[in-house]
């Protein structure tokens, strides 16, 4: 919702577009950080009390954002706010991979980031449309109340997530050996790299592609709205059928399209083309992200082993904080010298990782059973 309104905040807080992007990052750098707290608790306390605070977090502070009068003190509501909401999706996730064996988990995480692409496409486009006529403190505290209802329709299935997990106990030493096991096998570091490495391509894209269409196009929140209507469609209808084929074929096979699908989106938005067409690139590049985060997701699940809360925490926070600094980077990259040395830059690393996950992810490939977690304790020097 908010990316999409950055020039209507400059307007508002009489500032640039590029000052007033900083809102994006002020929540998602410190979201992805506070998830590494969230599935540590999660693990010692259980999933559905971190869950439901942390979802109550998220209603509440979205509505006092809107109380804000200055553009510091909106970065200051979101950075607060990010630190409280980051206990739902890593958790959400854990859940998943709990509820469902590796084999089948393709299609449970599609409808899942499915649900997520959904509200990716709906804030963009409604929080562009909607804030001419309700304004941004009207946007959030809709979202608020949006929220605060979310939350009372889960209360009937506390007992259900309760039961899923049991709360794990150990030491400070554990902490820490269990997060150097995560990182230790060559499979551990290539899916958080990549996490990491495609959450900042994405963020760093979308965030700016609100000023992308007020200044290519010239167009106006509407517009905007329209324009970006595509973002979040391919994940909303065919995440779970994204999931399948994953489950079918190997996310080894799917990945690099999917790489190569945001490298192409992301050069194509370089050209002098139709309104019609750079709309369609934002479609392409969020079937781009479908097919690589959730599958990133699905082989996190799997490194867990007796801490699955702490293995999906560090997966959204190399997640969130990529999406932090990518938003950062391309907002430099712009500042510097314009969305086209930006885009392409972006785009050219996309291509590589595109290229170098043909190798580095061969080996996921479906199975007749789980491919092996994390190691309980380090390797014997």
């Amino acid at each position: 919702m908010v990316a999409p309104i950055i020039p209507d905040l400059a307007v508002v807080f009489g500032t640039s577009a590029e000052t007033a992007g900083f809102v994006v990052p002020a929540y998602l750098i410190p979201y992805g950080v506070a998830t590494l707290i969230y599935g540590l608790a999660a693990d010692r306390l259980g999933i559905q009390r971190v869950m439901f605070l942390s979802f109550a977090a998220f209603a509440v502070l979205t509505a006092l954002t809107a109380t804000a009068r200055s553009l510091d003190a909106m970065i200051a509501w979101r950075a607060v706010t990010g630190i409280g909401a980051s206990g739902v999706v890593p958790l959400a996730l854990v859940l998943v991979g709990v509820l469902f064996p590796y084999e089948e988990r393709g299609r449970p995480l599609g409808w899942l980031f499915g649900a997520m692409a959904g509200g990716m496409a709906f804030g963009s486009t409604f929080g562009a449309l909607l804030e001419p006529v309700l304004g941004w403190r009207g946007l959030f505290l809709v979202v608020g109340a949006a929220g605060a209802a979310g939350l009372f329709a889960l209360l009937p299935f506390r007992q259900l997530i309760a039961s899923a997990t049991r709360p794990v106990s150990g030491t400070l030493e554990d902490l820490f050996r269990a997060y150097r096991n995560l990182l230790a096998t060559p499979r551990g570091r290539r899916t958080y790299g990549y996490v990491l490495l495609n959450s900042i391509f994405h963020s760093g894209v979308f965030t700016w592609l609100g000023v992308y269409f007020e200044r290519r196009y010239g167009l106006g929140p509407v517009g905007v709205g329209l324009a970006l209507l595509g973002y979040g469609v391919p994940g909303f209808l065919a995440g779970p059928l994204i999931g399948r084929m994953a489950d079918r074929f190997g996310r080894g096979r799917l990945l690099p399209v999917g790489l190569g699908l945001s490298a192409l989106a992301a050069a194509a938005l370089i050209l002098d083309a139709p309104l019609i067409a750079a709309a369609l690139m934002v479609t392409v590049l969020s079937l781009g992200y479908d097919m690589t985060q959730p599958l990133f997701a699905g082989i996190v699940t799997a490194l867990g082993g007796q801490r699955p809360g702490q293995a999906m925490g560090l997966n959204v926070f190399a997640l969130f904080t990529g999406f932090g600094i990518g938003s950062l980077l391309f907002g430099e990259a712009l500042r510097a010298g314009g969305f086209e040395p930006a885009l392409l830059g972006f785009a050219f690393v996309e291509g590589i990782a595109m290229l170098l996950a043909v190798r580095l992810f061969r080996s996921e490939v479906p199975s007749t059973s789980p491919p092996a977690a994390a190691p309980s304790r380090p390797a014997a020097r």
